[in-house]
């Protein structure tokens, strides 16, 4: 049989009631006193019920992830790190797939899973701000990504429109003239690719280079596939690019694939930069020079404020965080060249 909260305060020498504070986080307890208890946890090998301490207090237990793509490697590297601090803080993290549908984007902004989970992070691409203000559903929630800003709830994302000029600036650097973009959409659309288009072309701006319309590209959606079929055109173009920025790392692999394919070297003929800085994008042949957002931080703070949330701890307005990026520079962009030094070498930036 496991050790019960009465053991353990016989062997720490301290009330039923200080344990139990210690256990549930009910109220805080002296220093001296909370190590004295935990020792005495860590000796029993006591493991606390944490689905009958939600039950007690009217909660499942369940945090809800709503993401764009679960197939997307961006989104699979943020939940798993998610899920680990969910579990950190006794909470379990479940998935949800809106397949970028304002629909099912919709529903779950208005409380579909109130009775399933205690609170939602979401990362929204098809509604604005003006759903998430009509929001009636008292279920905590937290917003991440690009796609609302500035409403009554908490909201971590990068800096896009940065992230973008320090890709374009990195190119210019390197002495590229003709950069393209890879990833634009509709004035309605992603609101994210509408801020690293904005960044793109304030890049451009400030290194004096003019913005081509021809060598911006828009995509049906954000793969592989969508990035090679870009590249493509581009290259079939009478003045193709000498270098390309695409709206996430699929795109930009997509692109190089469709590069090699036709004969270009990379990066001698076209150098390419992504964003996300997937774990695939390392180990690419060559591999992929990419802005790299921290999503460790992105899903800590999503998890802890959403928990915040829920337990009512300590009170708190709403929040809007820009979370770090780094770029790291790797063979699409810096080749071989004397000096380079693998996907290890990396810019910090933000």
């Amino acid at each position: 049989m496991g050790a019960s909260l009465r053991s353990i305060a016989e062997r720490a020498g301290v009330s039923l009631a200080t344990v139990s504070n210690v256990v549930n986080g009910y109220r805080p307890v002296a220093e001296p006193t909370r190590r004295r208890v935990q020792q005495a946890i860590d000796e029993l090998g006591y493991t606390p019920n944490l689905s009958a301490r939600h039950l007690r207090r009217g909660r499942t237990g369940l945090i809800a992830l709503a993401i764009p793509e679960l197939t997307n490697p961006y989104f699979a590297e943020l939940a798993e790190m998610a899920i680990r601090e969910a579990a950190a803080l006794g909470y379990t993290l479940v998935m949800e797939s809106t397949d970028a549908d304002p629909d099912t984007e919709l529903a779950l902004l208005g409380g579909s899973r109130r009775h399933v989970v205690d609170g939602l992070i979401l990362s929204p691409v098809r509604i604005g701000r003006t759903e998430v203000l009509a929001r009636r559903d008292a279920l905590p929630l937290v917003l991440i990504g690009e796609g609302v800003s500035d409403v009554p709830h908490d909201h971590i994302a990068i800096d896009n429109v940065a992230a973008s000029r320090a890709a374009v600036a990195h190119l210019v650097a390197l002495g590229r003239r003709r950069i393209a973009f890879i990833g634009a959409r509709g004035h309605d659309d992603r609101q994210s690719a509408q801020l690293r288009l904005r960044g793109f072309r304030a890049g451009l701006a400030a290194a004096g280079l003019p913005d081509r319309p021809e060598l911006t590209v828009v995509t049906d959606r954000f793969g592989r596939a969508d990035g090679s079929t870009a590249m493509r055109r581009l290259l079939s173009l009478t003045e193709p690019p000498d270098a390309v920025f695409a709206y996430n790392d699929l795109i930009a692999l997509g692109a190089m694939r469709a590069a090699v394919d036709a004969g270009r070297r990379i990066p001698q003929d076209v150098a390419v930069v992504g964003i996300d800085d997937i774990e695939e994008g390392r180990y690419a042949n060559p591999s992929l020079t990419s802005i790299s957002p921290d999503k460790a931080a992105i899903a800590r703070l999503a998890v802890r404020r959403l928990v915040d949330r829920i337990e009512g701890r300590p009170p708190r307005p709403p929040y809007d965080v820009q979370t770090p990026f780094t770029m790291a520079v790797r063979q699409s962009t810096a080749g071989a060249r004397s000096g380079f030094r693998g996907p290890t070498q990396v810019e910090h930036l933000g």
